[in-house]
């Protein structure tokens, strides 16, 4: 009993660690957009004020995004339903973006490179969120 126990902490601990990373990718994502605005916004093709502002609103979307990322940090078993927006929220990123791409005109470098940089770090999240449900959700089979 006393093994079971110790494996469930080395599960919980790995899904820990997956999620925090993304949650923690999330967060500084949402301090730069807040903080440095204009080092983004011509990512964007965006500038000035308005465009600062612009590229402020999606680093509060970062922000409120970290919510369920946080709390399914703290024990992904048991908070199974931010958990799961965490992850259902990260693939409609993923599945947005790479829609958004082929929809971008091919004269727009700087927006068409952004945007790949957002379904790379999306897509790189959505995979350590599966790997952690794998985890917690799929217990091994013993031999």
């Amino acid at each position: 009993m006393d093994r079971e126990l110790k494996l469930k902490n080395v599960k919980t601990w790995i899904a820990r660690v997956l999620i925090g990373l993304v949650l923690l990718d999330n967060f500084q994502a949402a301090v730069i957009f807040l903080v440095f605005p204009s080092r983004m916004s011509p990512g964007f093709g965006l500038s000035g004020v308005t465009g600062n502002a612009a590229i402020q609103g999606i680093g509060l979307l970062f922000l409120m995004w970290c919510v369920p990322y946080f709390i399914a940090t703290l024990n992904p078993a048991k908070h199974k339903i931010s958990f799961i927006e965490s992850i259902l929220m990260q693939t409609i990123a993923l599945v947005g973006e790479t829609i958004l791409l082929f929809l971008l005109p091919t004269k727009l470098p700087g927006l068409t490179s952004s945007v790949q940089r957002f379904i790379l770090f999306d897509g790189i999240g959505l995979l350590f969120l599966l790997i952690a449900a794998a985890v917690i959700w799929f217990p091994r089979k013993s031999a």
